[in-house]
């Protein structure tokens, strides 16, 4: 009897595993991944202790991202020259993704030049993932800049109660495209203060949670006016639930000092495709969906051919594929669903609505 029930525990043994976590589970140039962004502004972050249960069910996307991670053989010209193969070693970036981290429309109104396509450089190494310099187009010319002190994001390997300190210093001259300076100052404290299992649309992993506080100096210098103004940048708190193997958090919930109130920001989690993806139109004003609540049939209708539909339920799996419409009025028999949130995925040739509609 003592061996039949030792059997029977080992498998829930590790739901809630203390777990490590090391270079391998963050992202590398070459990856692609999709992640979900979050309007709940409700969300409990504060909560979190050892062997905590974290449950954000609820979670529902209003959008999604397929983040590329460009590697060296990728890098513009420029930008090769600072961050590719013959850089100094600790320049030496692993990819280039898109990135926020400069207020680049600030920047952009101040000026009153265009900037875009901003770029942030990042090395993922055994022992720590830095971030080595950004790049921007400024008035259609690329400026890439290598950061004077280098920020460590994280330290490897990650464990519970890990602290890191860390500091970031940019300087961004942008002579000859245009006489300004834009400096960039950070301190980056983190703290693993939790861990446990998370539970989100994407699945239950094993999870840390790490806490980062991060403020910011910033500043602008314009030539012409031989004048240096201060840019604002509020602190910040981000809070990750990372688990092993999955390069980005299952969960990053991002918050600032809203009249002296912690709040909400933004949510990304880790998710699988749902249609969302930028381009994707959720808003066809001519698709109409009803009754909504349904109890036994739905109703679609649309000005253009459906193609396909799939209907998902609230963690994106598809349960029911329909086609070969000869309509563009189609009556779904929902009877055999059991009560809840789905979504339906609409294909049309041209593009891809989603709609979520509620079984009673």
């Amino acid at each position: 009897m003592k061996k039949l029930l030792l059997i029977a525990i080992l498998p829930f043994a590790n739901i809630n595993a203390q777990i490590t976590l090391n270079q391998t589970d963050f992202a590398t140039g070459g990856d692609t991944i999709r992640m979900s962004t979050s309007t709940d502004l409700t969300l409990d972050f504060s909560s979190t202790g050892t062997n905590f249960v974290w449950d954000y069910t609820s979670l529902v996307p209003s959008s999604q991202k397929l983040n590329t991670y460009r590697p060296s053989s990728q890098f513009s010209l420029l930008a090769g020259f600072l961050f590719g193969s013959f850089a100094p070693t600790k320049y030496k970036a692993s990819y280039s993704i898109e990135t926020t981290e400069i207020p680049i429309a600030q920047i952009a109104g101040i000026l009153q030049v265009p900037i875009t396509d901003m770029l942030a450089f990042t090395k993922n190494s055994p022992d720590s993932l830095t971030s080595v310099g950004f790049s921007m187009n400024v008035d259609g010319n690329e400026v890439p800049f290598k950061s004077d002190t280098i920020e460590k994001r994280y330290d490897f390997p990650i464990n519970f109660n890990d602290t890191t300190y860390s500091r970031g210093y940019t300087n961004i001259d942008m002579n000859p495209v245009i006489d300004a300076i834009y400096r960039q100052y950070r301190q980056h404290s983190s703290k693993v203060d939790g861990w446990g299992s998370i539970t989100t649309p994407y699945g239950t992993f094993n999870a840390l949670r790490i806490k980062h506080n991060i403020s910011e100096l910033d500043s602008i210098y314009i030539g012409t006016f031989q004048l240096w103004l201060p840019v604002p940048a509020p602190s910040k708190v981000i809070y990750e639930w990372w688990t092993t193997g999955e390069k980005e958090p299952i969960l990053r919930i991002t918050t600032s000092n809203l009249f002296g109130t912690e709040t909400i920001s933004s949510v990304d989690y880790r998710d699988i495709y749902r249609g969302l993806d930028a381009g994707i139109n959720e808003l066809t004003k001519d698709f109409q969906v009803y009754p909504n609540p349904v109890t036994n049939k739905l109703t679609l209708k649309n000005e253009k051919q459906i193609e396909k539909l799939n209907i998902l339920d609230i963690s994106g799996k598809v349960i029911k594929e329909i086609s070969n419409f000869t309509s563009n009025s189609i009556e779904i028999n929902t009877s055999e669903l059991n009560q809840g949130i789905y979504y339906l995925s609409i294909y049309t040739g041209e593009e891809v609505i989603l709609r979520k509609f509620v079984k009673e």
